[in-house]
């Protein structure tokens, strides 16, 4: 899994759940905010630049591993978004 990267202070992001597993329900490429739903039942919502392998593209049904960390809009966000 891609290791988490600081954010724009320097400090690493808080992490909160590594290896969740879940499904991309919606992807708004122009704005590049998406959602997943977890194995859980959550809905998360994520942008374009957590997608582990920079594609920042993501096709809605992907199943998709990720980890749960601290958000830009202080919220819980998905990171280190990759396809399963």
């Amino acid at each position: 899994m891609a290791a988490a990267q600081p954010n724009s202070v320097g400090t690493p992001p808080i992490i909160v759940g590594h290896g969740l597993h879940g499904a991309v329900i919606s992807f708004d490429a122009s704005g590049g905010w998406g959602t997943i739903t977890s194995d859980s039942g959550d809905e998360i919502a994520f942008h374009c630049t957590a997608i582990a392998d920079g594609s920042r593209d993501i096709a809605i049904g992907a199943v998709v591993r990720f980890d749960l960390g601290a958000g830009r809009m202080g919220r819980w966000e998905a990171t280190a978004i990759e396809v399963a």
